[in-house]
């Protein structure tokens, strides 16, 4: 590593060690970053289980995707109304597909979900949980309290289709003998692990993890202590050439200068062999990155197509999925907390 990235790492580290590690355990986990409900999250649980399973639980990720923008919707709209009775209105007015109540207009993909719940997906059954959720969630002292078994409606789904699988074919043979082997470079406090572990994805794979900043090293191994997540750096990674199968990231690229990024996509690329699932939050349909300096790191727009021809380069084709295009076009679902937000599904050409 050259001294001009051996000075942006300190600067990098410099920028995530001055938080609060309490901070930096919660901070990515809540609200529109909870992966449970973030779009991009989602996905990425999708990605492994594809990689796993193939499209056999292809209805399951079509209803999670459709849980993850209806509840979005609905705990923005829990954050705004002051009592529990504003709940109530929305749920008299769905249970009779009133498309408003008292002004407040329910979105058709909200009604339309609704009114098609418990559905069956595959040999599950996801339960009405736009009725738990609107039954269920609480006013404490003017604060909303969020009904949070809705909130875990796919976690149990998850759980139980996987350790059916799990049992019922060679996916038990394939890890006794090799699990995939995934990486996620800059990991913060183990952010999407814990969903790995908590949806029953962790225990199908091999995985291994590192982040800059020891603090949320220090956070993940004290959540899973016998994860195997160290301090590590994105343009020098610790690995030989092709030594993981997967590699997830999220939220990395926007903070790197233009060599930087280079690097950083030349080096996962090195260790990885078969695929990518890469999360962005600040992209957009523009010729050439937009680099922004701020403080000790960045805050750049990334041009898709230069982004695209960065892995192409590293002989990575790209699917893009720009997450507000992907909601409509998917759901109907006109509702995105972030209009910039993009998920990049990379994997080598075919032959």
């Amino acid at each position: 590593m050259n001294a001009s990235l051996e000075a942006e790492t300190e600067r990098l580290t410099r920028s995530w060690t001055r938080h609060e590690a309490a901070m930096l355990r919660d901070y990515l986990v809540a609200s529109v970053e909870d992966p449970r409900l973030n779009l991009q999250s989602v996905l990425t649980r999708h990605f492994l289980v594809r990689a796993l399973t193939g499209e056999r639980f292809g209805a399951l990720m079509d209803a999670e995707g459709r849980f993850a923008a209806v509840m979005n919707w609905l705990v923005s709209l829990a954050g705004r109304v002051g009592q529990p009775e504003d709940l109530s209105g929305v749920l008299y007015a769905v249970r009779r597909r009133a498309d408003n109540i008292e002004g407040l207009e329910i979105p058709h993909f909200v009604r339309q979900t609704f009114a098609a719940l418990p559905a069956a997906a595959g040999d599950l059954t996801v339960p009405n949980y736009i009725e738990d959720f609107l039954s269920g969630t609480e006013f404490v002292s003017g604060q909303v309290k969020l009904h949070e078994p809705s909130l875990e409606t796919f976690r149990g789904l998850w759980r139980d289709a996987l350790a059916a699988e799990f049992r019922r074919t060679q996916l038990r043979r394939r890890w006794r003998e090799e699990a995939l082997r995934v990486l996620e470079p800059a990991g913060g406090s183990a952010n999407d692990y814990r969903f790995l572990e908590a949806y029953g994805l962790a225990r199908l794979v091999d995985y291994t993890g590192f982040d800059l900043c020891s603090k949320n090293v220090e956070n993940a191994r004290a959540l899973f202590p016998t994860l195997r997540f160290d301090v590590g750096n994105v343009f020098d990674i610790a690995a030989s050439d092709k030594a993981f199968d997967l590699c997830f990231v999220h939220d990395l690229f926007e903070h790197l200068s233009p060599e930087g990024l280079q690097t950083a996509v030349a080096e996962i690329c090195r260790v990885t062999r078969l695929g990518l699932c890469i999360g962005f939050f600040n992209m957009d349909e523009i010729p050439d990155h937009v680099i922004r300096p701020v403080e000790e790191y960045h805050w750049n727009t990334l041009s898709m197509a230069r982004m695209k021809e960065l892995f192409q380069a590293q002989e990575f084709e790209a699917q893009v999925i720009h997450i507000g295009t992907f909601l409509r076009q998917r759901f109907g679902c006109e509702h995105t907390h972030n209009s910039n937000a993009y998920t990049f599904i990379l994997g080598q050409p075919r032959a």
